[in-house]
């Protein structure tokens, strides 16, 4: 009996340190989240849409997981500095928001699971070996692929039929690989007739020297292609665009709302909430080069009336009855 009961006792104190480390609450996770654009109410939406996702997953800011957000503002300089220090901080996952950070971000690491949103053709810029197996330690959520943008210049055509060259205008410090879109241009079928011509800006001077030039002859079109300058500064372009009565087409539909004309292109805050499906996936285990890179299963064609009549032009029937959103 005593023999008997010792071997109780003793299975219960070797089993007291396992159900007392059961009890222990889990450890906080930590992701560091580096958005291209500015700490402005358009990129806290982004934030915003990210945590919402994480939050349907069982994952609290604050709660279990700390989160460490830097916005670089679609400044390079800026975005490296950011990018190396939330490295050194040694997150379990790093959340990128577009190239320049994408690019600072693998520069910085190659062991910290990265997950990039809101890219253009990472596989084109080299930041992943394929879509379906992206190798390495990035993977994540693109934006639009080169293929996409030729519905701009359609949808340009069709609203503004009277455009015959039309300026591509993106920041080759931020996208430089927007020389790529050009190709997608040049395949165009002959009856769009539009010229296109790529616009390359640096700062808010030039693209007032831009816009100013391409508004000085009939003709005129701007398509106002998605990257971080352009999100930082969508404001200032929409006003010149009105101011030289431009059409021109973006990729945010949150732009018409503000008065630009018309937007295509897919749901940023969408892209957003789905990234955090990935997080949660890499915080349980799984392994960046494991994911397939997603392409954005949500696009929107909104379109601005008012602009529209103040333009002088009449969107066709057609193009109305596909727009997910008409402002009056």
């Amino acid at each position: 009996m005593r023999r008997r009961e010792f071997i109780t006792l003793l299975g219960g104190a070797a089993a007291w340190p396992l159900a007392a480390r059961a009890q222990q609450p889990e450890r906080m996770r930590r992701m560091g989240l580096l958005m291209g654009t500015a700490d402005d109410r358009e990129g806290q939406a982004r934030v915003t849409a990210l945590k919402q996702g994480l939050q349907e997953l069982g994952w609290t800011d604050g709660g279990n997981i700390q989160i460490e957000t830097r916005f670089g503002g679609a400044d390079a300089d800026r975005i490296r500095v950011h990018a190396a220090e939330l490295v050194a901080l040694a997150p379990d996952v790093i959340v990128g928001n577009a190239t320049p950070v994408t690019r600072a971000l693998r520069q910085a690491t190659s062991s910290i699971p990265i997950v990039i949103v809101g890219v253009n053709d990472p596989v084109e810029q080299g930041f992943v070996s394929s879509l379906a197996r992206p190798g390495g330690n990035i993977t994540g959520f693109a934006l639009i692929d080169f293929q996409m943008v030729g519905k701009w210049l359609e949808m340009l055509k069709e609203a503004a039929p009277s455009v015959t060259r039309a300026a591509l205008m993106f920041s080759p410090d931020t996208s430089p690989h927007y020389y790529v879109y050009l190709r997608s241009f040049a395949a165009m079928p002959r009856s769009v007739a539009v010229e296109v011509t790529a616009a390359p800006v640096r700062d808010t001077a030039e693209v007032e020297e831009a816009l100013t030039k391409l508004g000085r002859e009939p003709g005129g079109g701007l398509i106002v292609a998605p990257d971080a300058f352009t999100v930082v500064h969508h404001q200032l372009l929409i006003r010149l665009a009105q101011q030289h009565r431009l059409p021109a087409v973006y990729g945010y539909r949150t732009y018409v709302a503000e008065g630009a004309l018309m937007s295509y292109g897919p749901d940023p805050y969408d892209n957003f909430r789905r990234s955090a499906s990935y997080v949660d996936r890499i915080l349980k285990g799984a392994k960046p080069a494991d994911l397939p890179v997603q392409q954005p299963t949500k696009f929107e064609l909104a379109i601005n009336l008012k602009t529209a009549k103040a333009l002088g032009l009449i969107i066709p029937d057609k193009l109305l009855a596909l727009a997910n959103e008409v402002t009056e």
